[in-house]
């Protein structure tokens, strides 16, 4: 019995899938997104799984002819990435007019497409693959931090349903804290009860976002209010 078959063909690509898991899973880990090092390791894994199943199909087809077996790995990545996409979407969710989850979500499919090639002995690509998601995950985050950006919040503020509409109130606020709303969003809350308006706004700096908060505080006909910053 050969014992450098399992070795060369199944032990090195499973460690190479299981290391890019580790690796990619310990990034999201460390910043607290709900799909870290076990989800990640666990997603590589089993594509590299697949794929040596299906690479090395004429093995565990036992005693039937080979003229009979069609090897096609692409069908099976084809059905792994598929699939990926029902965990991404478990990752995604909204948080009031915020999208948060879709770097993960990204992670998650990057990682299962390493774990096929992995699978199927394709080192090269892999090992290149999983360097760049790596600095992409972590040197990406480090130049987002440090280079000048404009923040990007969703705020949301209920008023009293009496006197003028408050929208010009709204608006004065606005300008007054140098605050640009792209469009403001109009709703009407209950039977009658409250006037709901809502804007995303760019360009606050924390100092801006303290200062519209105590403002809606101290306005008298403000019932209630959100502000949300939108991060991923």
């Amino acid at each position: 019995m050969d014992m450098t078959l399992p070795v060369t063909d199944y032990l090195f690509p499973l460690l190479g899938a299981g290391l890019a898991g580790i690796m990619i899973g310990l990034e999201r880990e460390a910043r607290g997104h709900p799909a870290g090092l076990r989800t990640h390791t666990l997603v590589c894994l089993a594509s590299a799984l697949l794929m040596l199943a299906a690479v090395h199909q004429t093995e565990w087809m036992g005693t039937t002819s080979s003229d009979v077996i069609r090897i096609d790995p692409v069908r099976m990545a084809h059905g792994i990435l598929t699939g990926i996409g029902f965990l991404c979407g478990g990752v995604i969710f909204r948080q009031g007019l915020s999208v948060h989850g879709l770097t993960t979500a990204a992670s998650l499919w990057v990682t299962s497409a390493l774990g096929t090639l992995y699978g199927v002995s394709f080192f090269g690509l892999a090992i290149i693959g999983t360097l760049a998601t790596l600095i992409i995950l972590v040197g990406f985050r480090w130049i987002d931090e440090h280079m000048p950006a404009s923040n990007i919040i969703d705020v949301t503020v209920r008023y009293r349903r009496d006197g003028v509409f408050p929208e010009d109130d709204f608006h004065a606020l606005m300008t007054r804290l140098k605050l640009k709303p792209r469009s403001v969003r109009h709703k009407l809350v209950g039977a009658g009860g409250a006037i709901e308006l809502g804007a995303t706004l760019r360009g606050p700096s924390t100092v801006q976002t303290r200062a519209l908060a105590e403002a809606l505080c101290d306005d008298g006909r403000v019932l209630r209010f959100e502000i949300v910053p939108r991060n991923d």
